[in-house]
């Protein structure tokens, strides 16, 4: 138990520290002028060892944000009201200035942002980690094509809010200035959920 537990830290860590370096020579030199070799070059390891890893070279990056494809999923699980148990997972993420709500000012997270959000070939990549968050959200809120639909909703909900939040703070805005609108914003979208999805009130 111990040594796997070992063995699957260590994983991890070399999981987290190839995309950290990668990451760090895309801001540097933009990404589609840093190869895969020199990564793993950086790295200390081989290319097809990097490759076992990280299958496409869009992986290095997306890697970030891999640990939230079964976020919305994990908050729904066991909850009597799904959307207001998402809007408190939300708000509790502005809250502490999350940068998967867009709201973080940290020079790093609007960089790798605007890494993420204007290279093309890496929002062609993230889209497959949208569809893989609502396919975990809609098995979490029963399966069949209801759950897809809501599940589909929800997840747009939280990706248009966050992108609305971080291109403003891109933009120059103070998030201070910003922080109050997203709060609103979020209010709203989530009560037009909950009045557009009642099979997931907890009264229905």
């Amino acid at each position: 138990m111990g040594e796997m537990g070992l063995r699957e830290r260590k994983k991890r860590q070399m999981y987290q520290d190839v995309s950290d370096i990668a990451v760090r020579l895309f801001l540097e030199r933009g990404f589609d002028a840093v190869s895969v070799a020199e990564v793993a070059a950086a790295a200390g390891i081989s290319k097809p060892t990097l490759f076992r890893y990280f299958p496409a070279k869009e992986d290095l990056v997306l890697h970030r944000i891999a640990d939230h494809e079964t976020e919305a999923a994990r908050v729904v699980a066991g909850a009597a009201d799904p959307v207001e148990a998402l809007y408190r997972n939300f708000l509790a993420g502005l809250e502490r200035r999350d940068p998967v709500t867009g709201l973080n000012d940290h020079p790093a997270v609007l960089a790798f942002h605007t890494l993420l959000y204007g290279t093309p070939s890496l929002v062609a990549r993230a889209y497959a980690h949208v569809e893989r968050s609502e396919a975990a959200l809609a098995e979490a809120l029963g399966g069949g094509l209801d759950a897809r639909l809501a599940a589909g909703q929800i997840i747009a909900v939280q990706r248009i809010l966050a992108q609305e939040n971080w291109r403003r703070i891109a933009a120059g805005e103070p998030v201070g200035e910003v922080a109050p609108d997203a709060v609103g914003a979020a209010r709203r979208a989530f009560r037009r959920l909950a009045d557009g999805l009642p099979q997931l009130r907890p009264d229905h």
